[in-house]
């Protein structure tokens, strides 16, 4: 087996999932992987491990290193959730380690994972140091990225950080490292992940970012725990965190809709031209046709919103309810939004999907547009000046002027 060496005596030994399409509703066209990582040194150390169906590759990848994974000392846990921990027991008890470093949220974790008290526990915290030969490992614990018991690992001597769930991205390749794969593919990749995984949690990026500052921590490879290493230039992928972090955006709209006889998807077409006669570049995307996921990947960059929905049962539609619900959750903000559609007798949608728009502090810039059955040409005048309004918004807040919501 051809081995993959990230420095001296730090090699991947991770494992690919080609075949993965969804990940907890987030679409995996790529596949993905789960990357583990092997210190040979006086302790030999195994950083995290992998979901539990593929254990037998991450063994596999240890034997043509080292032979016998007894040989292994230590075993660290960087973040506890299954895709990286799912083969931690029957890995435990094929090494039986000295020590099981992680933090101290991590033990509370593992245990209400596993339920074994008997595992040789090493709780570490930020700052804490432990030396392994020739390399030092030390920790900084990064909680709530994106789970409590999450941590960083970082080789001093070798300046490479094991950045568990952060700087990674869903990527099934049989390349390990950034330089290596196509840099469109990448970038896409890295921009969903961020997207679906991270939006949620900016803030703790935010902070994070600064503490890495604080710290002046030198690094100059970053091995996360999905996808490719990035050893030709992490700079850019922490610039992307920061610049994603601090909900910069690139100018664009969305007109985002469903629709149920044409009549909204109308609406949202002549919304768009607004867009465009106002100087606005746009993207559509009609929720029969575009995964939730993708649709968030794009929200992440994007300067504008326009959601477009039908009623149907005094409420949302389902492809909107499903898609809004699941913006929702990961909480995208500071961003231009309207909203519309048509209805038959009650028009419910405009209204809530507003409200969640609110809820997100979105900058509302129009009070919603309504059209009953079917829009008439004076309608679809209205809808143009809708995307000339969202226009106008969104171009003064590139400015940086204050933009008042009107609702």
């Amino acid at each position: 087996m051809k081995n993959t060496e990230l420095a001296k005596g730090i090699y991947w030994v991770g494992a690919i999932d080609w075949n993965i399409r969804d990940f907890h509703g987030y679409s995996t066209n790529r596949g993905s992987t789960y990357n583990a990582y092997l210190i040979v040194d006086d302790k030999i150390t195994l950083v995290d491990t992998v979901k539990a169906k593929f254990k037998g590759e991450l063994m596999h990848r240890i034997r043509s290193i080292i032979g016998d994974p007894k040989q292994i000392d230590y075993i660290v846990v960087n973040h506890v959730e299954m895709d990286h921990s799912g083969s931690l027991p029957e890995v435990i008890a094929e090494v039986q380690p000295e020590k099981l470093i992680c933090s101290k949220m991590g033990q509370k974790a593992l245990l209400q994972h596993f339920h074994r008290e008997d595992w040789p526990y090493q709780v570490v915290g930020s700052g804490d140091e432990i030396k392994l030969g020739e390399h030092t490992l030390s920790f900084l614990e990064t909680r709530m990225l994106h789970w409590p018991d999450s941590m960083f690992a970082y080789v001093k001597d070798e300046q490479l950080l094991f950045s568990n769930d952060a700087f990674g991205e869903h990527l099934a390749t049989s390349e390990r490292f950034d330089d290596e794969v196509d840099a469109g593919v990448l970038a896409h990749e890295t921009t969903k992940y961020y997207a679906n995984i991270l939006t949620l949690y900016s803030q703790q990026v935010r902070n994070l970012l600064a503490k890495v500052a604080e710290l002046k921590l030198d690094i100059k490879t970053i091995a996360p725990d999905h996808g490719v290493i990035w050893r030709k230039d992490p700079g850019r992928i922490i610039a992307s965190y920061k610049r994603w972090s601090n909900y910069e955006s690139n100018g664009r709209a969305l007109v985002i809709y469903d629709t149920m006889w044409e009549s909204t998807r109308k609406m949202a077409f002549a919304v768009a031209e607004g867009l465009l006669e106002a100087g606005v570049p746009y993207d559509m995307f009609d929720l029969a046709v575009h995964h939730r996921s993708d649709v968030m990947t794009a929200v992440l960059d994007a300067s504008a919103l326009v959601l477009g929905c039908p009623t149907l049962n005094n409420g949302m539609t389902p492809h909107m309810a499903d898609y809004i619900q699941y913006m929702r959750g990961l909480r995208p903000s500071r961003k231009i939004a309207a909203c519309f559609g048509s209805y038959g007798w009650s028009g419910e949608s405009v209204k809530m999907m507003t409200e969640i728009l609110q809820e997100l502090k979105m900058t509302i810039c129009h009070p919603g547009l309504r059209v009953q059955y079917v829009p008439t040409h004076a309608n679809l005048h209205d809808c143009v000046e809708l995307g000339h309004t969202v226009a106008k918004a969104t171009k003064a807040f590139l400015a940086g002027e204050q933009v008042e919501s009107v609702v």
